[in-house]
């Protein structure tokens, strides 16, 4: 897979990550799913935002390399020139 493909695939898993932590929010905060379900809604809730942080964190990390890299290769062009 090219760089492109990669990129697109990571930003999309960012998006599900965030959707999920915000998921995970709403449960706990506004529609008090602990409250009605105990500690199922807790668990619940709990899972949302840990598989969000799952889905977001690291893609960032690797996002943030991959354009280190690209910042790289274009000063060391430029100073090629």
């Amino acid at each position: 897979m090219n760089d492109e493909k990669i990129i697109k695939l990571l930003k999309i898993s960012i998006v599900i990550g965030i959707i999920l932590l915000l998921l995970g929010h709403y449960l706990l905060s506004y529609a008090k799913l602990p409250e009605i379900m105990g500690v199922k809604g807790i668990v619940i809730s709990a899972a949302c935002i840990a598989f969000g942080l799952i889905f977001s964190l690291p893609t960032k990390m690797y996002l943030t390399f991959l354009i280190m890299k690209r910042e790289n290769k274009a000063n060391q062009d430029q100073q090629g020139k």
